[in-house]
């Protein structure tokens, strides 16, 4: 069973930059990906990835200023914030899964089966 734990969360200025970290216990999964939830909203999909092969797939708002890297041999997914902004302040937690779904601007990294994400890191942007 895949346990991801996350971690580069903190708090930063208004147009600072952060990394996320998302270390899988088992190994990369198909697909691997990030999303966020701010207190009273719907998650949205921030990134996500098939690490054998590519591409990337970014949330509308955070184009051009994240990226997300899988670097297979350490078993660990990144995320690299620049230009942030308050808008991206909520808790941010890593997925695995088997396929990337893409709607309306968001893309998550989704299973067939059970969901698996980790505790989350939570960023702050003031």
């Amino acid at each position: 069973h895949v346990q991801l734990v996350e971690s580069g969360g903190g708090s930063v200025q208004a147009g600072g930059s952060l990394k996320l970290s998302c270390v899988a216990s088992s190994g990369l999964s198909n697909c691997m990906g990030w999303f966020r939830q701010a207190p009273g909203k719907g998650r949205e999909g921030v990134a996500s990835i098939y690490p054998a092969t590519g591409p990337e797939y970014y949330g509308d708002s955070v184009k051009g200023r994240f990226t997300i890297v899988a670097d297979v041999a350490k078993n660990t997914v990144f995320l690299q914030m620049n230009s942030l902004k308050p808008e991206d302040t909520a808790m941010y937690y890593c997925t695995a899964g088997t396929y990337i779904d893409c709607n309306a601007g968001d893309c998550f990294c989704r299973s067939y089966d059970e969901e698996l994400l980790g505790q989350g890191t939570q960023v702050t942007v003031s």
